[in-house]
């Protein structure tokens, strides 16, 4: 098992990024990455089947929002928030802010970044 495919950061798109987030299953898994880092993708609770779960994270490490790193059998996902605010300053910032609020939404980390 090879690592995932993903886009360097000069590949990320915008419509991509956006794209990606506005589903809420996936709003979750990155709010969720956002406060805790590197987890298993078995160990997200979506609701959703298997099939509908590996869709939702491959849609996410296509957009570049997230990277998947195979270890033995388990494939760990992390927030790409460094290449993100690289590409696009402050975008990830603003979307965990706005949607802080809606229901099941997790608090980011303390050492995440506030949008002024």
């Amino acid at each position: 098992m090879g690592t995932p495919d993903q886009p360097a950061v000069e590949a990320i798109e915008l419509t991509a990024v956006m794209h990606a987030l506005s589903d809420d299953a996936r709003l979750a898994v990155v709010r969720e990455l956002a406060c805790g880092g590197e987890r298993p993708c078995g160990s997200f609770d979506l609701g959703v089947s298997k099939a509908t779960a590996s869709h939702h994270f491959r849609v996410l490490r296509e957009a570049g929002i997230t990277a998947t790193r195979v270890d033995g059998k388990r494939r760990l996902l992390s927030l790409r928030r460094d290449d993100l605010d690289a590409r696009f300053p402050g975008l990830l910032t603003a979307v965990l802010h706005a949607t802080a609020s809606e229901p099941g939404a997790a608090t980011p980390a303390p050492d995440a970044p506030v949008a002024a």
